[in-house]
């Protein structure tokens, strides 16, 4: 259920950028203004984006094979460092881009149908960052959470180039133009290299969250006697799957089969917890002096 959500969200932010892409682009030629072509070349890469995270989520909802033991999460971070890539060499572009139009001294000319489409994709680029902050951050998935990064961002390019089509408008002063696109241009730098940090911490198998790791914790400090405690906690992140290992100490009274039920229960509390967990524990006879009760255990004491 998780991943169609995931697809479903990538799917429809792709079709909605196409025709929003569509119509600022052409607009943007038909009025010369490259703030408005800036940002309908910023949407057509949220096609792309959007279009390549829906593949990446498809792929990474594969199960684990032969070949790819721990399956086929990484697609999503791989997906999401490309992504940062091809952004950089789009803000890049619409720098050179705008100023060559603005030294050319391109004339522009703005009509209504500019304004509507740059208003009607503000709209849209609030609903859909909107959206996939939230499924993203829920799923804990970097190809949602770099497609909002990427959406988010056009809100402050489409903000611009609303202002420059006012100013420009009633002032005939053109360096509007290129000021805004340059902005949007620097934007879009700016969401490619969050993307590319948050991409490279899963590629990495960077630790998760501490405040996933805080709940780990407490589930298994929550636990009683013959549980003595813990250490050596590892986490990482492979799209939206947490892989979890931690050695156990318990009580060296326990027999193997006592041991084995206890660490198979801490790892249930863990996954009803934490979704999409995979949680191995390795369990070690606690080398403590006492009684073998839970008054004497030593890290009951602590």
């Amino acid at each position: 259920m998780t991943f169609e959500i995931k697809q479903r969200v990538a799917l429809i932010a792709a079709a909605s950028a196409l025709v929003l892409a569509s119509g600022k682009i052409a607009s943007g030629f038909f009025s010369g203004s490259m703030a408005v072509l800036s940002s309908g070349v910023d949407s057509l890469l949220d096609v792309l984006m959007s279009g390549m995270n829906f593949y990446a989520i498809r792929k990474a909802s594969e199960p684990a094979d032969e070949i790819h033991r721990y399956g086929h999460g990484k697609a999503e971070d791989i997906a999401g460092t490309f992504q940062s890539v091809v952004i950089v060499l789009s803000g890049f572009y619409i720098i050179v881009k705008s100023v060559h139009a603005f030294v050319d001294k391109q004339p522009i000319s703005y009509t209504f149908l500019d304004f509507f489409i740059m208003c009607l994709s503000l709209a849209f680029s609030f609903v859909i960052s909107t959206a996939l902050v939230t499924i993203g951050n829920r799923t804990c998935s970097n190809a949602l959470q770099a497609d909002a990064l990427h959406y988010r961002s056009d809100l402050y390019s489409n903000s611009g180039a609303i202002l420059a089509i006012i100013l420009t408008r009633y002032t005939g002063i053109t360096a509007f133009d290129l000021v805004f696109a340059v902005i949007a241009g620097v934007i879009i730098l700016i969401s490619a290299f969050q993307i590319f940090r948050r991409s490279l911490s899963g590629i990495m198998d960077a630790r998760l969250s501490d405040e996933i790791e805080c709940q780990i914790r407490e589930i298994i400090n929550g636990m009683t006697f013959p549980l003595a405690g813990f250490h050596k906690l590892r986490t990482r992140h492979s799209g939206s799957y947490k892989y979890i290992d931690f050695h156990l100490l318990a009580c060296r009274k326990l027999q193997i089969d006592e041991a084995h039920a206890l660490a198979h229960r801490i790892e249930d509390r863990i996954r009803m917890t934490i979704e999409d967990a995979d949680v191995v524990v390795h369990v070690e006879p606690c080398d403590e002096k006492c009684d073998l009760t839970e008054i004497t255990c030593v890290f009951r004491k602590k």
